[in-house]
């Protein structure tokens, strides 16, 4: 057994919980709750395609505000919804915290997808029923001297930082044996310019085609109507799956959507 939480009122690294209908990957068009942990191991940015989305989790992380029992009262507040998106920043930075997650689900019923970037194994005490992996290749390196979304300048330090755990294919490898199923969920630009470290991550990991969910770059509307054409009909050749990110193009930049 792993740690577990005791106190369900004190304070986590969750800075968001609220309903949303799952918009990328396999599991697409479903209700579902989001929890979104704070705190990551990347600074991503893809340049026209923009900072990462939930930057304010990554980039310039903010404190978390919900307990544990906010996660519950949620499921009691809204009982048809049987899924769970945890996502971040980078959860699998909270142990505890997703190893809770997988006791309240299992007791519940409720299917479990995890975002991540795929930086850290993590064994909890039920399997996750679905890893969302969102592997980062060099198309999303922070650009030296660019500014942040609050204005911080790009420098050394932080491109060291994104680049330490960018591609843990051996975490990966041991996620995707541990937990239930998986995808991959490769960010393309609108040039393509890194399918090549996609194919390369692939046959090292040895995963097939139809585990494979391309998503267009862009952190807003604009950019991701820019990527989504190229990407689409890359994908169409290619024989991936494509995933929208259809909460952008619903919502733009608002968050918890």
């Amino acid at each position: 057994m792993l740690k577990r939480i005791e106190d369900y009122k004190k304070n986590l690294p969750v800075l968001e919980v609220y309903t949303a209908v799952q918009s990328e990957g396999s599991r697409a068009g479903y209700p579902t709750i989001v929890v979104r942990t704070t705190g990551c191991t990347h600074r991503c940015y893809f340049g026209e395609g923009g900072w990462c989305d939930s930057w304010y989790t990554s980039i310039h992380p903010e404190k978390g505000i919900y307990c544990f029992q906010d996660i519950i009262d949620a499921y009691d507040q809204h009982p048809h919804i049987k899924e769970m998106m945890l996502t971040g920043g980078s959860p699998t930075m909270h142990p505890k915290l997703v190893n809770e997650l997988t006791h309240f689900a299992h007791e519940r019923d409720i299917f479990i997808t995890i975002e991540t970037e795929g930086s850290h194994f993590l064994p909890t005490d039920y399997p996750i029923n679905l890893l969302s992996i969102s592997p980062k290749f060099s198309n999303s390196i922070p650009v030296l001297g660019a500014k942040t979304p609050q204005g911080a300048i790009v420098d050394e330090r932080m491109i060291k930082k994104h680049n330490s755990k960018r591609v843990n294919t051996e975490a990966i490898k041991q996620s995707i044996e541990y937990h239930s199923d998986y995808h991959i969920k490769p960010v393309l630009d609108k040039d393509l310019s890194m399918v090549g470290e996609v194919e390369e991550f692939l046959k090292e990991c040895n995963i097939p085609d139809h585990k494979v969910w391309a998503m267009p770059a862009g952190d807003d509307r604009e950019s991701l109507m820019e990527s989504y054409p190229e990407v689409m009909n890359f994908v169409r050749d290619r024989g991936w799956r494509f995933t929208g990110r259809s909460h952008i193009m619903a919502f733009n930049t608002e968050r918890c959507v």
